[in-house]
């Protein structure tokens, strides 16, 4: 059920919440599907209602750092990035702290010794999490390896009746879920997002490490991710019969759903999700997207194509 999400229904959602119940809320990058993070049953509803696989961990989302350094354990890089960017759309890979181990469900964590946390900006989310008062782990609101929801329409035509409550806070500002950043043995990035690797280089004042190992430390890092119901054909430069065009820039075929006829980044990534979607109701047979830059949020906005034309589970043959 969509709520407008004002004082009482963020009032009910928290209680919802430390019921052991799901709620699907705003953030500034896209809706989440949350739980109480320390309640391994509630969290355990959030992998069956989106079809997650268990060895994915979750973000854990906290009000402010004062509720974070209760989780994990900060060094100075990861309280310089801290400092810089929250709240806002980081998310900080940290090692457990000493207290957590035994209070946070080890669903969210995946049963590693690290644990993913963010600080939102957006004032809904920070409001519920100020009124449940525990820590909310949150993937996107969506079935897993699908696009993500930028409007709580989104969140209801994926997932039904699955959120015991969906606040509408209106359509997410970002459109591009958080950057990830490691901080231990070096930092690294994990998933590209909606801070661009340079301002977070910029703030550590040295460059970050790639991620290369195969193995899964963070939400975002299957290689088929953020998939509509068609596949994706990359770097097009108009569509062929059948296929339905993402556009981007001034150069773009007349009548196209086009990212940002302006050539915008950001806008481009606040547009993505949401325009993957229309795309996708036409039911087209692929859709092609035109080039998008590697700079800056583009880097992101690529990350999150590749992913999604990557070949589906679904796909493979015996």
């Amino acid at each position: 059920m969509i709520v407008k999400a004002d004082k009482a229904a963020i009032d009910e959602a928290a209680r919802i919440i430390r019921a052991g119940g799901l709620v699907a809320f705003p953030t500034e990058t896209v809706y989440g599907l949350g739980a109480d993070a320390t309640q391994g049953r509630a969290v355990a509803r959030i992998f069956e209602a989106k079809g997650r696989p268990r060895f994915n961990p979750l973000i854990v989302h906290v009000p402010d750092l004062e509720a974070a350094r209760e989780l994990a354990a900060f060094g100075d890089d990861a309280l310089a990035l801290a400092r810089t960017f929250w709240p806002g759309p980081l998310s900080l890979v940290l090692p457990l702290s000493a207290q957590s181990r035994h209070r946070i469900s080890e669903l969210v964590t995946a049963g590693l010794d690290t644990i993913a946390l963010r600080v939102p900006s957006h004032a809904v989310a920070r409001a519920l999490l100020v009124a449940a008062g525990v820590p909310i782990a949150a993937p996107s609101a969506n079935k897993s390896g699908r696009v993500s929801p930028t409007s709580a329409e989104h969140v209801e035509d994926d997932l039904g009746s699955a959120a015991d409550l969906i606040l509408d806070g209106g359509r997410a500002e970002a459109g591009l879920e958080s950057t990830i950043v490691a901080l231990s043995p070096q930092p690294t990035l994990l998933r590209p997002g909606s801070i661009a690797r340079e301002d977070i280089e910029a703030a550590l004042q040295r460059r970050l490490s790639d991620f290369e190992d195969g193995r899964v430390q963070s939400p975002g890092q299957l290689l088929s991710h953020y998939a509509p119901r068609a596949s994706l054909r990359l770097n097009a430069s108009e569509a062929m019969p059948g296929e339905a065009l993402l556009a981007f820039g001034p150069h773009a075929p007349e009548g196209a759903l086009n990212l940002s006829a302006a050539g915008d980044l950001r806008e481009a990534a606040a547009n993505l999700f949401a325009y993957l979607r229309a795309l996708d109701a036409q039911r087209p047979s692929r859709i092609a997207v035109m080039p998008i830059p590697a700079r800056g949020l583009g880097e992101a906005i690529n990350d999150r194509l590749r992913r999604a034309s990557a070949p589906r589970p679904s796909d493979k043959r015996p």
